[in-house]
């Protein structure tokens, strides 16, 4: 004899009411669902948020400035005068750490987003397009990613020396795009023969309306974990680039600038070092959980992949 299963009130409500039917839930919503419920992201927005607001008010809370110099109490540890300590000419490490952050922040929150708006546009176009102009993108990104781009970035820092710092921005965001390019590349490829874009070119969309309306929206969660990795990259980059000293150049100050002038003196004064690169590492390690909580809430299997 057969059994009858019972029919899910929801079922049932949608059978006799099509218009009680549940509501699907949007890709959108089910990450931020995701999201809401995983710790490591709500930790590291936190980090990165009082981070930005110490960047921000961080030197109202001293009255000494990054340029200031207290010959009478250099090279002594952290007081309540200084409370990160001084360097070998007497200026305030935390002034300095409050202003290298600024630009640390600065970069990589321009830089990053800039990076994956690069590679959107560039990947997307090449794939829906297709053809010589496919060929010739994929044949420049292959041309780019043949040098690593630090080394690039090193060859061309020369020409950075006289301008602002702004500039080392827009030079990082130049070269750190590709990888994602060809991703993105890869996956309009697979949607540019779906339905809905097959309708939408029959119709006479223009190609960019196709690749603003369908294409990116389909993509935009890679997108978001790579701008939140890119902003990582980027600081990284900065960092290393003013540590060599191909970057930032003094008098202006960076995490990277204090970190090459500490070094020396990591044993004997380790404040002047570990004070800078206690920042820098916190600020990295908040951006990652951020990114690490996206890729989870995207790809729900890559956290048990990775396990």
């Amino acid at each position: 004899m057969a059994v009858i299963e019972p029919l899910d009130l929801d079922t049932t409500a949608s059978l006799v009411d099509p218009g009680k039917a549940p509501k699907r839930s949007s890709r959108g919503r089910l990450i931020w669902i995701r999201l809401r419920s995983t710790p490591r992201f709500w930790i590291g927005v936190t980090v990165v948020a009082l981070m930005i607001i110490w960047a921000i008010i961080g030197l109202w809370f001293t009255h000494w400035s990054p340029t200031d110099q207290d010959l009478i109490n250099s090279r002594t540890g952290p007081s309540g005068s200084h409370w990160f300590g001084t360097d070998d000419i007497g200026q305030d490490i935390y002034a300095e750490t409050v202003v290298g952050l600024r630009k640390s922040l600065a970069i990589g929150l321009i830089a990053g987003p800039l990076s994956t708006l690069l590679s959107a546009f560039v990947g997307s176009f090449a794939g829906y397009v297709g053809g010589k102009a496919d060929s010739v993108i994929s044949w420049f990104i292959n041309l780019l990613l043949v040098v690593p781009a630090f080394f690039l970035l090193v060859l061309i820092s020369p020409l950075l020396k006289d301008k602002a710092w702004v500039a080392l921005i827009f030079f990082i965001a130049a070269f750190t795009w590709m990888v994602m390019a060809q991703v993105i590349r890869a996956q309009t490829k697979s949607l540019r023969d779906r339905d809905f874009v097959k309708a939408a070119r029959f119709m006479g969309v223009g190609t960019f309306t196709i690749l603003r309306r369908h294409i990116v929206p389909n993509v935009a969660s890679l997108l978001i974990i790579d701008a939140t990795l890119g902003v990582v990259y980027a600081i990284i980059a900065e960092t290393s680039l003013s540590y060599f000293g191909f970057g930032i150049q003094p008098p202006q100050v960076s995490l990277g600038t204090l970190l090459a002038d500490g070094t020396s003196a990591a044993t004997t004064r380790p404040w002047v070092f570990l004070f800078p690169a206690g920042v820098l590492i916190l600020l990295l390690f908040a951006v990652s959980l951020i990114g690490d909580a996206l890729r989870d809430a995207v790809d729900p299997t890559s956290g048990a992949t990775r396990g």
